[in-house]
C-alpha cells in the first residue's frame, strides 16, 4: 500500500506570506525604532524637530510582535503532524449475564 505525502502547497504559501507581510516590515520599523530610541529621528510632518525616543519604544515593541507572528507562523505550519495511532481491533463479547426484565 502507498503513503500519501500530505500537501504542503498552503503551508508554503503561507509561509512565504507571513515572511513577507510581517518579517520584512518587522525587520524595517526595528530599524526605525532604533534610530527613533536614540531621539535623533527626524519629524518630517512638521519639518521641524524630532521625535520623541518614545516613540522609538513603541516601534521596537510593535516590530518584535511582528518579528515573533514571522517567525511562529512557519513553525506551526510546517511541522510535521504526528499520525495517531491505529488502536488493536477489540472483540466485542455479548454479556455473560441476561438483562434484567424492563418495567
Amino acid at each position: 500500500m502507498e503513503e500519501k505525502k500530505p500537501k504542503r502547497t498552503g503551508a508554503i504559501i503561507g509561509t512565504i506570506a507571513a515572511i513577507l507581510l510581517c518579517g520584512c516590515p518587522g525587520l524595517s520599523l526595528c530599524v526605525l525604532g532604533i534610530w527613533g530610541a536614540t531621539g535623533t529621528l527626524p519629524d518630517v510632518w512638521t519639518g521641524y524637530g524630532n521625535f520623541p525616543w518614545s516613540y522609538g519604544i513603541g516601534f521596537l515593541c510593535v516590530a518584535l510582535i511582528f518579528i515573533v507572528i514571522a517567525v511562529v507562523v512557519p513553525v506551526l505550519l510546517l511541522r510535521k503532524k504526528k499520525v495517531p495511532a491505529e488502536a488493536a481491533p477489540v472483540d466485542v463479547l455479548p454479556p455473560q449475564e441476561p438483562l434484567p426484565p424492563a418495567s
